[in-house]
């Protein structure tokens, strides 16, 4: 702490300030409140305190990191992370990022603002990411579609597999769940033709008056 009371910027052995990804960092700061004072202002906290009845205790120690490889000090920084997403709790991408599906197209619009305004801890933040991800298999398969390489709706449903396995029988007085949404299966996967379908007879009867 510095003379007038704020923190001063730590600093790792590589020089790096250690308020920067301080999750990964090796040899985490020990100027955090104490056990009292976190007693007082958080109901119930401490009910963990007694190393005996903690599992996690051996993996919070330098010597228990050093013994499963982690020797750094801070992990080497994965280069191309300008202007990935990240959640806003985190004041940087993390040092190992995934590259393989690059956000796109409408869906990617959604998606980057579903990490760029709400946090992990919002309902929005989820449910933006799963409304992406619909938009993401609706505008991919109508691409398909128009390369000529449509989906196969019929054959990827497991009709087939399901007509040589008794599909009635193994439903009825079992406990298998799948029975309940299954008359939505078609439905939820044929959605997006139903709606270009119903596009599509929309414009025509507009073009036509």
């Amino acid at each position: 702490m510095s003379e007038n009371g704020d923190q001063s910027m730590r600093t790792t052995p590589d020089g790096h300030g250690a308020d920067d990804h301080i999750a990964y960092v090796a040899d985490k700061p020990r100027d955090l409140p104490s056990a009292d004072e976190l007693r007082a202002r958080i109901p119930g906290w401490g009910s963990d305190l007694d190393l005996a009845d903690r599992p996690s205790v051996p993996k919070l120690s330098r010597e228990a990191g050093s013994a499963t490889n982690a020797h750094w000090d801070r992990p080497e920084q994965q280069p191309g992370g300008e202007g990935r997403e990240r959640s806003i709790e985190h004041a940087h991408v993390t040092p190992v990022f995934g590259t393989a599906q690059p956000l796109s197209g409408i869906a990617g619009v959604v998606k980057r603002y579903a990490y760029r305004r709400f946090s992990e801890g919002r309902l929005a933040h989820w449910m933006l990411l799963v409304v992406g991800d619909r938009l993401d298999v609706a505008t991919h398969r109508v691409t398909d579609a128009l390369r000529g390489r449509p989906d196969r709706l019929v054959k990827e449903t497991g009709i087939a597999a399901e007509r040589a396995d008794d599909p009635v029988g193994a439903r009825l007085g079992s406990t298998r769940r799948d029975w309940r949404h299954g008359v939505l299966d078609p439905v939820v996967a044929t959605w997006p033709y139903l709606l270009i379908g119903g596009v599509a007879v929309w414009v025509v009867r507009r073009a036509r008056r």
